[in-house]
This record gives C-alpha cells, sequence and structure tokens, in this order.
C-alpha cells in the first residue's frame, strides 16, 4: 500500500517546517508507522506515542496531532501535526 503523508511542526500558530513523505508498506498500519519514522528522523525528534485520542482522531479523519503529551522529551514546539493526502 503506498500512501504520501503531510507533516507540519506548528509552535504559536505558525508552521515552523513540513514535510512529505511516502511510505509504501504491506498494510495501512505498517505505511502509517513507516511514514512517522522517517519524519521524525527528518525533523531528528523522538517517536511520539500514539495515545487513545490520536488514535481516535486518526481513525475518523486520518490525521492526528502529537502534542508534548506525546513525547517522553521536551518539545520545541506545539505539536506534530500527521494527516494523510493519498493512499
Amino acid at each position: 500500500m503506498k500512501m504520501k503523508v503531510w507533516a507540519k511542526l506548528w509552535k504559536d500558530n505558525r508552521m515552523l517546517r513540513d514535510i512529505v513523505v511516502t511510505a509504501e508498506e504491506d498494510t495501512r498500519t505498517h505505511s502509517v508507522f513507516r511514514a512517522l519514522e522517517e519524519i521524525c528522523l527528518v525533523f531528528d525528534l523522538g517517536k511520539p506515542i500514539w495515545l487513545e485520542s490520536n488514535v481516535r482522531d486518526f481513525k475518523r479523519h486520518s490525521r492526528t496531532r502529537f502534542g508534548q503529551d506525546s513525547f517522553i522529551e521536551e518539545i520545541s514546539f506545539d505539536y506534530l501535526e500527521f494527516m494523510v493526502l493519498e493512499e
């Protein structure tokens, strides 16, 4: 399954950085995790933890936001927005 994901770092209602990545894995779930892994490598972030609210938002809208509560280390932005552009 081929998937394009757009990720954006936000602070004070301003976009700091963004990236579009393409992931191609055998399932949608694997593609999502692969895309998030690549995004975190490019942005030099630890991988965020998927909280219940993230899973619920992603299932409903194919997008979610990872805030400070999803990261173990301190982050210098308000949230990471993660959304599927196309599948």
